[in-house]
Formats: structure tokens, C-alpha cells, sequence
């Protein structure tokens, strides 16, 4: 058979909010097969078994026939490769651990032409792992090698590079369980949890709650035992030393053995434990002092180091450490043993998800003194049958929830509440954790703000910790959503004039509105961007804003094909129509293959999927597609026009539904077909202000039809008829009232 050229990715999109595939993220990529357009999988003679030896996993792929082997079956019956690279993709990345299960590929108005989506998290990510399955596809149609362990490792490397940590990943799922939407703020972890107003923000394990200067509190060793000891907490008597000699003075007037550790260090670097001649209190304040500004000379307390997490000053999660030893053999050297009898555990490793690190003495000088103090360093040969102590601490992993007792649960409280952390990391040497504190000699030795959670949400031995809904639940009281009122207005006709009428109606009614549509960018009553803003970008500044506790956005069908809305869900959807695609056809639909209205429906009802069960959508019962869209939305449903007889509209309100319409010349609020609410003359002054001020003329049919959906989006959050009268009333279109 002879070579196939190449695949070509015309375009790549990152669909970064609910879109017409599917409400999450995705990576949207046009396809050209060329040649490929007439070789499916069953024409391409050896392609399904060298595939499927490259990723014997896709016999998991359920695909669209429903079982494990649906997507062997379909290559067995014949599908073509825009298809195969979706599943391709989606199996690297579950190699790579990035679960994904959502691909879908459809094909265009173009032959050979497809359009191929898959589950994307992360952009990087999802572009990195295109690229692989592109090269590995291409190799298996050519029968050509391919290392799929080295594509899986680079995708590996770049989710390590790209995605959050496993802390703050851990609270962001937490808060994705609770229905609390977030937005990534940075490359790194700092992350929002909900939207505007009711925000709260968090960076790894620390949040908009932590003090600084209990930071600050926390990073002087010193200064947090010299607190915790007025307040009753058992510490460790110390004193922080300047020289070698200092130390040893220091050790001799506290009683040996003694601890020597930096002053404001962390995860243990630089503690040299149990220390009790001069030359070994000398040795470890060097490694002390190389980690930190000054060093402290401590008490040394017997037991195994505990991590004990407050949050909120409640202890959720304990984890236990242990001393770690090798047995010589007479044959290998320290390294090699540290290597085959320790880093061999699978539980070890260097990236974040490993719960215990490697061991590398280059990097850790306490653990060569340890060393040094029992005759060996990294290339002596412990003999057959030596037990050699490497690390005295450390490796904290070990999962003690269960068995702390209440006496030590209200010391490490209590140290929390000293230092004035919510969320934070007690550090104590006790040798049963299940006794009481004092009693055995135990004492807090470190207070952390940020701690670390993966000892606790992947033990090394033990049951992991819902630690991050512990934090998720400190952050927001059981009846908060982290939510703010959204009203997304959808469509081509009126958008921007519902959009401004219905922010005008919201701010009346005492809310500090934010507002984006192509007439600019809008806080409250001010105009703080110019020209078209009914776009992601935007709508994403406005829910960043802790100022505002409502939100309105135009979402034009463009807007929603390009990127997907800004919010993952919404209070009030709004489509107006679903026009836009007519002939001449707007060069930017036709971008995204849209050419006709009866494709606008896929499009538009992206704003009704995301409307909240608690919420509306407001839908033209003038257009019987739009009436078709009221099935899709899991909230409640306003039907307007300006006919009251409509069909569906008299339909709706014998089953209890609520429609807005025109009676006479005046606004028709209804409900159940029985309370019906004039609240607004069609033919006053200021409504026929809503064309732009042609006062003697009445008012056009399409600017009533606005006037209606901004009235039924006003209902639908509330406000009174009385309130959307006055709105009626006194709103401006030139932007007088607005700015």
C-alpha cells in the first residue's frame, strides 16, 4: 500500500466554557482527510491490528455502539480517521492520567472536511496530546514505528507543567461537587471559587481567609512556640543561636539530646534529631543555618513525627511518620541499598502525586550527618545483617485520623487559633497519638500555614481524608452556591437592547450590575469599556469582580461558536430568535459551517442547557423552534410575544406556566392562566424612548419584542411589575441613564 499523506489540522479551537458540543471544555479541531476521505479503517489493509497493538486500551472504548469493543467494532466495520484520531487522542490521555471519556467527530458541509472534539482541561494539555495522537495515527496508517511510552511521557510532563496541583485540585473538585463553579486566575494555583460578589479565592491550601500575619507568625518558629507556651500549648523548650558554639552552649544549658533545625524552614529540610556531642550539634547548625536565616536549638522530644490538619479549628486529618531503615548485605553500598530497599517503593516518586519523595542524599545533608554519626556515608557497605538508620523523621504518609485523641485534637486546635490560621498544618512529636498530649512528654514543634494535603488525600498507608470538602465547607456556609444572579440574553435580533433594559431593571432594583453586550462593558451605572464586549473575554472580567452580585450578558451565536459562554451556568437564559444565518450569509457563521437559521437551534440552546433547575428561560413563543427549547431547560419557563392567544402560550399557562404579552397597548404579565399584571403603557412617552426617541410614532414590532424579553427576564428575577413600570419609565437608550 502506499504512503498516505498526512492529515491536515486546518484549525484548532479551545472551546473554554459551555458550547454546542457538551458544557465542559473542549478542543475543537477541523479536520481535512484528503486521500483519506476514501480509505476507512476496513480498506487499510493491517491498520486495525498494528492500532490496536500500539493502544490495546481502545478495547475499553465503548464508542457509540454502547459496550466495552464498540470501537474495535466500528474499525472492523469500517470508520474513517478523523473518528480514530478522536479515540486515539482520548486514550493517550487516559495513559497520561488524564481521564477523558467525551470525543465526538461530525462531519461538514465539505467533503473530507470534519470537525473533531474531545474533552480538553487544560489547552496545553489537550494540543500537546493532538499532536501525539496525529503523529501516532499517521504512523499506524503507514506502517511506521512509533514509541507510544515516550508520546505518553511528554503528555505526562505537560499535565505536571499545565494542570493544577494535587492540593488545590483537590479543593476544586470539592467545590465542583457542591455546584460551586471556578475560574484558574493563573498558570499556577491561584484559583476563584465562585463568581463576583460571592467569591472566595484560594491559592493551593491557603485562602482569601489566611492571615498574613499569621503567616508571618507561623514562618518565625520562635516567636509561634514563644505564643503557643503563654497559651498553654506543650512546645519544646529552645533558643535561637548565631554560631556553632552558640549551639552547643545552647544544647548543654537545655539538657541533651537536642534537635537543631533553621528557623523558618519547611518540609523538614535542614532538622538534624537527637543530637548529643559537640561535633554533631556543630555539624547540623551548618546544615540548619544553609536552609534558613537563623537556627534554634530545641529540647529533643521521643516519638514519631505528626501532621495533624485544622481547618476552620477543626481537626480533619492526622498522618503519622516513621523512621526509615536499610539492612546491609555485605555486598551493596548505602545508595544502592537506599535505592533497591526504599525509592523501589512504587509509593515514592518525584512528581506531586507520589505521597512519599525519592530519596536523594545529594539533596539532603541531614540525612549524610545521620549517616556520618553511625560510621557510613552513600558509598560504604553496610555489613550482612546491619541495620542502618536513614531517616530519624520525616515521611509523614502514614493515615492516624481515627485515633487521635481529643486531648491532642484541642492542643493542635488550639495552636491554630493562636497563630490565627484557618486552614493549618500542626506538627507534633508524640509516641501514641491516641493518649493525651502532656502525659507522654509530647509537644507541638511546628505551626504551617499552606500546608500540604497530599499525605492526606493519598496515604501511603491508610484511608485518604475528604480534606478538600473540609476547606470547601470552611470557605462557604451550606446554603452558599458561590453563586451571583447570571441572565444570559442569546440571539441576533435586540440582543444588545434586551441586554442594557434588563442590567437597567436589576439595577433599580438595588443590585450593582455588571453588564457586557456589543454596546461596551458596564459597572453599575458607568460605561467603563467602549465598543463591542459580548464576548468571553469580558464576560469572564465581569465574574472576577468581587464588586458585583448580578451579572447580564449578550452572548451573540459567534461569541458562543468561537469560545462557549463565560459562566458554567446560568439564573435567566434569554433567546430572542434564531436568525442571523439568512442569505447573505455572515461570513462569520459560515466560519463554523452555520448557513442556515434551523442550524442557529444547535447554537442557541447552549443558553438554555445551562439554565439552573432554579432558574428560567425565557424563550419567543413567536418562533415554534424556540417553543421546542422550553423541553431542554431543567428550570422553570416564561413564554412571551406579543399575541396572548398564542397556541403555545395559552397551552403553557393552563399547565401553571408564566407568559408576557400585549394586551391593547399595554404589557401583559400572566400566570396560570388567571393572575394576570398590566405593567407598562406601550404608547407612553417613555416606551416609545425605546427606539431612540421618535415620541410620536408608535412603537415597532421588534422593539417591543425586546421590550417584552427584558420584561419577562425582569419577572423572572423577581422584580416586581411596579419596579419593571418605573424601569420602563426611566430608562434611556442613548446611554444617558446608564453612564
Amino acid at each position: 500500500m502506499s504512503k498516505k499523506n498526512d492529515i491536515k489540522l486546518l484549525r484548532i479551537n479551545y472551546l473554554r466554557g459551555p458550547n454546542i458540543w457538551t458544557y465542559r471544555q473542549v478542543l475543537e479541531v477541523w479536520l481535512d482527510l484528503g486521500e483519506l476521505e476514501d480509505f476507512p479503517s476496513n480498506l487499510l489493509p493491517g491498520f486495525n491490528e498494528r492500532l490496536t497493538a500500539l493502544l490495546p486500551a481502545l478495547e475499553e472504548h465503548h464508542c457509540g455502539v454502547g459496550e466495552r469493543g464498540g470501537f474495535i467494532q466500528r474499525l472492523q466495520e469500517g470508520t474513517w480517521a478523523g473518528h480514530i484520531l478522536e479515540h486515539v487522542v482520548i486514550e493517550l490521555l487516559n495513559l497520561a492520567g488524564m481521564p477523558t471519556g467525551f470525543g465526538q467527530t461530525r462531519s461538514t458541509s465539505q467533503r473530507g472536511v470534519y470537525r473533531m472534539v474531545f474533552r480538553a482541561r487544560d489547552e496545553q494539555v489537550a494540543r500537546g496530546a493532538l499532536k501525539e495522537g496525529h503523529a501516532l495515527l499517521m504512523a499506524a496508517i503507514n506502517d511506521e514505528p512509533f514509541d507510544v511510552a515516550a508520546a505518553v511521557e511528554r503528555v505526562r510532563e505537560q499535565i505536571d507543567d499545565c494542570y493544577l496541583g494535587p492540593s488545590t485540585a483537590a479543593i476544586v473538585g470539592a467545590a465542583t461537587d457542591r455546584g460551586i463553579p471556578h475560574i484558574r486566575l493563573n498558570d499556577g494555583n491561584l484559583v476563584q471559587l465562585g463568581y463576583g460578589k460571592a467569591q472566595r479565592r484560594i491559592w493551593t491550601a491557603e485562602t482569601d481567609k489566611t492571615s498574613a500575619i499569621a503567616e508571618g507568625i507561623a514562618g518565625d518558629k520562635d516567636l509561634t512556640k514563644t505564643l503557643l507556651k503563654a497559651c498553654g500549648v506543650p512546645v519544646p523548650e529552645g533558643e535561637v543561636v548565631n554560631s556553632p558554639a552558640a549551639a552547643w552552649e545552647a544544647a548543654q544549658d537545655i539538657g541533651l539530646p537536642v534537635v537543631v533545625k533553621p528557623l523558618d524552614g519547611n518540609h523538614g529540610r535542614g532538622v538534624s534529631l537527637e543530637l548529643m556531642t559537640q561535633a554533631d550539634v556543630e555539624a547540623a547548625y551548618a546544615i540548619a543555618d544553609a536552609e534558613g536565616s537563623d537556627v534554634i536549638v530545641e529540647r529533643y522530644i521521643r516519638g514519631d513525627e505528626h501532621r495533624v490538619l485544622v481547618v476552620g479549628g477543626k481537626v480533619v486529618a492526622a498522618a503519622r511518620g516513621e523512621s526509615l531503615w536499610i539492612h546491609g548485605n555485605g555486598r551493596d553500598t548505602v545508595r544502592q541499598l537506599i535505592d533497591k530497599q526504599l525509592n523501589s517503593d512504587p509509593r515514592r516518586g518525584e512528581a506531586e502525586e507520589f505521597p512519599l519523595e525519592t530519596i536523594i542524599l545529594e539533596r539532603e545533608p541531614a540525612m549524610r550527618l545521620l549517616l556520618e554519626r553511625q560510621g557510613l556515608h552513600g558509598e560504604a557497605i553496610p555489613k550482612d545483617g546491619q541495620k542502618v538508620l536513614v531517616q530519624r523523621n520525616g515521611n509523614v504518609a502514614i493515615d492516624c485520623t481515627d485515633d487521635v485523641h481529643p486531648d491532642v485534637a484541642h492542643a493542635a486546635s488550639l495552636a491554630a487559633r493562636v497563630v490565627g490560621l484557618d486552614i493549618a498544618g500542626i506538627d507534633l512529636v508524640v509516641e501514641d497519638i491516641s493518649k493525651p498530649l502532656a502525659a507522654q512528654g509530647g509537644a507541638v514543634v511546628e505551626v504551617n500555614a499552606g500546608p500540604g494535603l497530599l499525605m492526606h488525600l493519598k496515604p501511603a498507608e491508610g484511608l485518604p481524608r475528604p480534606v478538600g470538602k473540609a476547606i470547601v465547607d470552611n470557605l462557604f456556609d451550606e446554603d452558599e452556591t458561590g453563586r451571583v444572579p447570571i441572565i444570559g440574553v442569546a440571539g441576533s435580533d435586540g440582543v444588545t437592547q434586551v441586554s442594557r433594559l434588563i442590567a437597567w431593571f436589576l439595577h433599580l432594583s438595588g443590585r450593582h450590575v455588571g453588564l457586557t453586550c456589543a454596546d461596551g462593558l458596564f459597572l453599575g451605572s458607568r460605561r467603563v469599556e467602549q465598543g463591542n464586549r459580548a464576548n468571553f473575554a469580558a464576560g469572564q472580567r465581569l465574574l472576577m469582580n468581587r464588586e458585583v452580585n448580578a451579572v447580564v450578558m449578550e452572548n451573540g451565536p459567534v461569541s458562543i461558536l468561537n469560545d462557549g459562554l463565560a459562566y458554567d451556568r446560568c439564573t435567566v437564559g434569554v433567546v430572542t430568535d434564531l436568525h442571523g444565518a439568512e442569505a447573505p450569509v455572515a461570513p462569520a457563521l459560515a466560519h463554523h459551517d452555520i448557513h442556515a437559521s434551523e442550524q442557529m437551534f444547535k447554537v442557541l440552546r447552549t443558553q438554555v442547557d445551562v439554565v439552573l433547575s432554579d432558574g428560567v428561560a425565557v424563550l419567543n413563543a413567536g418562533d415554534e423552534r424556540l417553543v421546542e427549547m422550553a423541553d431542554l431547560c431543567d428550570g422553570d419557563v416564561i413564554f412571551y410575544d406579543t399575541h396572548h392567544d398564542n397556541p403555545a402560550m395559552v397551552a403553557h399557562r393552563a399547565q401553571g406556566g408564566r407568559t408576557v404579552s400585549v394586551e391593547g397597548h399595554h404589557v401583559l404579565l400572566t400566570h396560570n392562566g388567571q393572575m394576570s399584571v398590566r405593567c407598562a403603557d406601550l404608547n407612553s412617552a417613555a416606551a416609545r424612548r425605546m427606539t431612540g426617541g421618535l415620541s410620536e410614532q408608535p412603537l415597532p414590532g421588534a422593539s417591543i419584542q425586546a421590550l417584552l424579553a427584558a420584561v419577562a427576564a425582569a419577572w423572572a428575577m423577581g422584580i416586581s411589575p411596579e419596579l419593571i413600570a418605573a424601569g420602563l419609565e426611566t430608562y434611556d437608550p442613548t446611554g444617558k441613564a446608564v453612564r
